[in-house]
């Protein structure tokens, strides 16, 4: 199989079920998706496998459900498939939130990015998860999306920032507070 095709070569590309511009909002919001999923294998292979092994785990998994997230951004006519993200997805990454944010000290303030390498860089995959679901939001004024890949991206990027505050945690790391920030965050329960 020949990796180019050259039928893009006039600006457009295939979805399923057509051909679009390249430059069309749907590909500009499965392809942040894209950009999203390689910022995480980015993540990924700065971490330490011995400390971070249930973290890569999850992470991997993501990964695969972020190119789930793709097909079904890509698809252009709902009749020609059925959509792969699912409701129980995003329950299964509030669980994870929980699980990661109950390891992590109480936050009152805004933080800033950063402190370890492997935060900074989870740090970047929730910067770029939120443009994603921008993007898709903006898309679904425009046309039918499986409402359930927006609510998925919700959740995603805020499990980046449990997990990037669990990185510093975990890497002996203090999290930086905003210094000009208000109080925003309510104390965990039971501490």
């Amino acid at each position: 199989m020949k990796i180019y095709t050259r039928t893009g070569d006039k600006g457009s590309t295939g979805v399923i079920g057509g051909r679009v511009r390249k430059d069309d909002l749907q590909v500009e919001a499965y392809g942040t998706v894209d950009e999203l999923n390689s910022f995480v294998g980015v993540a990924m292979a700065g971490m330490d496998k011995t400390k971070f092994a249930d973290l890569l785990e999850d992470l991997l998994n993501i990964q695969h459900e972020l190119f789930d997230c793709g097909s079904d951004l890509a698809i252009l006519d709902k009749a020609k498939r059925e959509y792969k993200v699912t409701a129980d997805m995003s329950e299964k990454l509030e669980a994870l939130i929980d699980k990661y944010d109950a390891e992590t000290p109480d936050i009152t303030r805004f933080i800033l990015p950063g402190g370890s390498a492997s935060s900074a860089a989870l740090h970047v995959c929730r910067t770029v998860c939120r443009r994603a679901e921008r993007r898709v939001v903006t898309l679904a004024e425009r046309q039918d999306i499986n409402e359930h890949v927006r609510t998925y991206l919700n959740r995603l990027s805020d499990l980046f920032f449990t997990i990037a505050r669990t990185a510093n945690f975990r890497e002996g790391q203090t999290d930086v507070e905003y210094a000009r920030s208000a109080e925003v965050f309510r104390r965990k329960s039971g501490r």
